[in-house]
């Protein structure tokens, strides 16, 4: 993936991170955590949060003259342990 921009802010709310992936679009949401006491980190991601995501890609595509390809919306979880290597899931399709 090419990252376009990180941390993109309007007055609806952030995308951490917008990216081309082979001609598609990709806004993308990472959650990190430093246990699942309260679920994996990508299980921060509700159905209103895409909801959200969603309106937020559009709100980019005017901004930036849109696109002529697919958009799609990932999850990116990162689980932090002490001791222990960062794990990393990549949801792909979020809500699709």
């Amino acid at each position: 993936m090419e990252v376009l921009e990180r941390n993109w802010r309007c007055e609806h709310g952030e995308i951490d991170i917008v990216a081309l992936d082979a001609g598609c679009l990709v806004v993308c949401e990472v959650k990190t955590r430093r246990g699942t006491g309260f679920g994996e980190p990508v299980e921060a991601v509700t159905v209103a949060k895409a909801l959200r995501l969603r309106r937020l890609a559009a709100a980019w595509l005017r901004e930036h003259g849109g696109h002529a390809g697919p958009v799609r919306i990932d999850v990116v979880g990162v689980l932090c342990r002490a001791g222990h290597p960062p794990e990393l899931r990549h949801v792909v399709g979020v809500g699709s």
